[in-house]
């Protein structure tokens, strides 16, 4: 059991059961320990410790990073606090001097989002978006818009943060985008959830992800995979990206690193480094993989759904979902919605409970599912009772006062109603 590596996080929450690992998963107890780790450096070798960092943190890290994607030289990694810094990092390796092409997808994540449509609204880059719905033809149809477009940054999210949607076809799409365009994928969402090759497009592609979620680091542990004998010249730069030339003479080009330090800011706290190093050994320790789970999955899932469209149609998107994923999928269809146009009827009910209670029905659809859908199919329904306010719930009640009004409104409506 992998519980016991927890101890500290889950003391700290008793009784408590975590579901939110794709934003802020647990930390086990290393994390703690080599957090405590960081500071004792910090004491004992004061601006010293950087030599640590570069000499053993920095390069531990790149090789687990590598090892995870399948990156044949882990020099391709490289780090900052945050997937913001990458974000404004590769976008200012893009002409300013002129307006530049952006493809992307309409459900990418706040942080990429959020800065691409600020930059739309200046006029200097154009924003084309492909929804994700479809689901089953999304990879085909966004390779499609990659290949027709003369795009200058091609960004895409390995699984998406809306709805666990993941991208089966990246060396496709990769392949589809223009030469000269900057392709990014974003893998936060991916990285240490599920097997990542990048062997096959790492030398065409970008990618960037962190140990916030399912690393299990926390913050501060943010990565970019380069590839090997990228040449961009980032305008957002820092005193990282070259350490071999800190000083130059005015009018010289201003000089950066031949790897992935090219891509890098400026001081940052490594004690995520030293949190994600001691993680990603005791995963390895643990011999805790990333292989796919071998049981088959099952799952039941119950759709309300309303008369447009019908049960039929309903099942015919679900199906080519699980086909795509190589799924079946099995629709049973308990009953069809109805919808009884107003009328008579509801002009009786209507009719009664103004006269009742004063109160001026409302004519809905909301409300759950009922047996009303199988009457329906016999003579004309409305459903009204009393008020649902604890329903199904602890302590469930009604007032006797609505009891009362209630079967006095039933009473006029089958009175009215028989009169004709």
């Amino acid at each position: 059991m992998l519980a016991r590596h927890f101890s500290r996080f889950l003391a700290a929450n008793p009784g408590l059961l975590h579901f939110a690992a794709h934003s802020h998963h647990p930390w086990p107890d290393v994390s703690r320990a080599a957090h405590a780790r960081y500071w004792e450096d910090s004491a004992s070798l004061a601006d010293r410790k950087w030599g640590t960092v570069f000499g053993a943190v920095v390069p531990a890290a790149q090789a687990h990073v590598a090892r995870l994607l399948s990156l044949p030289d882990p020099r391709q990694v490289a780090f900052a606090p945050n997937t913001h810094e990458f974000v404004a990092r590769l976008v200012s390796c893009l002409d300013a001097s002129r307006p530049v092409r952006l493809l992307a997808s309409a459900h990418e994540v706040h942080r990429f989002r959020r800065q691409a449509r600020r930059l739309a609204e200046t006029g200097w880059l154009g924003l084309t978006e492909i929804s994700l719905d479809p689901w089953p033809s999304f990879g085909e149809r966004f390779a499609a818009a990659a290949a027709s477009g003369d795009w200058d940054l091609v960004w895409l999210s390995h699984v998406f943060f809306d709805s666990g949607f993941v991208v089966r076809d990246l060396e496709a799409i990769v392949s589809a985008a223009p030469a000269r365009a900057i392709v990014a994928i974003d893998g936060y969402h991916a990285f240490c959830a599920l097997p990542v090759d990048l062997s096959r497009i790492h030398r065409r592609a970008f990618y960037l992800a962190g140990g916030y979620k399912y690393a299990m680091s926390g913050e501060g542990a943010c990565f970019l995979a380069i590839p090997p004998g990228c040449t961009l010249r980032p305008v957002d730069t820092g005193w990282f990206a070259s350490f071999d030339s800190l000083s130059g003479r005015p009018g010289e080009e201003v000089p950066y690193s031949a790897d992935a330090f090219r891509f890098w800011g400026s001081t940052f706290d490594p004690s995520g480094l030293y949190r994600f190093n001691a993680v990603m050994d005791w995963l390895v320790a643990e011999e805790v993989t990333l292989a796919p789970i071998p049981a088959p999955a099952q799952a039941r899932i119950s759709i309300r759904f309303n008369n447009e469209p019908g049960g039929a149609e309903l099942g015919e998107p679900l199906t080519a979902i699980a086909a795509a994923e190589g799924g079946p999928v099995e629709a049973r269809i308990s009953g069809e919605p109805f919808l009884t146009e107003p009328g008579m009827l509801s002009d009786l009910v209507s009719g009664a409970i103004r006269e009742v209670t004063g109160v001026e029905a409302e004519l809905s659809t909301t409300g759950g599912t009922s047996d009303a859908r199988f009457l329906s199919r016999l003579c004309p329904v409305v459903e009204f009772g009393l008020n649902n306010a604890t329903m199904h719930k602890l302590d469930e009640a009604v007032a006797l006062t609505d009891l009362g009004d209630l079967t006095e409104i039933y009473r006029l409506v089958t009175v009215r109603a028989l009169k004709g």
